[in-house]
């Protein structure tokens, strides 16, 4: 079965201070392209990659094996909203560090993991 993985673009950028403020569009696409090339590190089996983007970044364009999600309002919202609608019936992993956001839909199901699960960080 295909696991939902949705990462929390705006938390998973914001967790390195190496000057995405300057350019947030830049930094989510750069995330983006990261994770069409390596995809979920260290997971075995299908997935299907959505990256929820909010604010600056917002009219990032998906590309192939990573959907982009821009969130209307809050990105966190709109992660609780997908992980409800299209995490129900299957394994869903949600990768972000807000403890808030890791409660919400942690009581939907869903794991969830920390950002450097898709840096690349060990």
């Amino acid at each position: 079965m295909t696991t939902l993985v949705i990462i929390d673009a705006a938390n998973v950028i914001g967790s390195v201070p190496d000057g995405w403020w300057r350019d947030r569009r830049g930094a989510a696409e750069r995330l983006r392209d990261r994770l069409a090339l390596d995809g979920l590190p260290g997971h075995d089996g299908p997935v299907e990659l959505v990256m929820v983007v909010e604010g600056a970044a917002r009219g990032v364009e998906s590309a192939p094996g990573v959907r982009v999600d821009a969130a209307p309002g809050s990105g966190d919202d709109r992660i609780v909203e997908l992980v409800a609608e299209e995490g129900r019936d299957r394994p869903c992993l949600v990768v972000t560090a807000d403890r808030e956001l890791r409660r919400r839909v942690g009581e939907l199901g869903a794991e969830v993991t920390g950002p450097r699960t898709v840096r690349g960080d060990s």
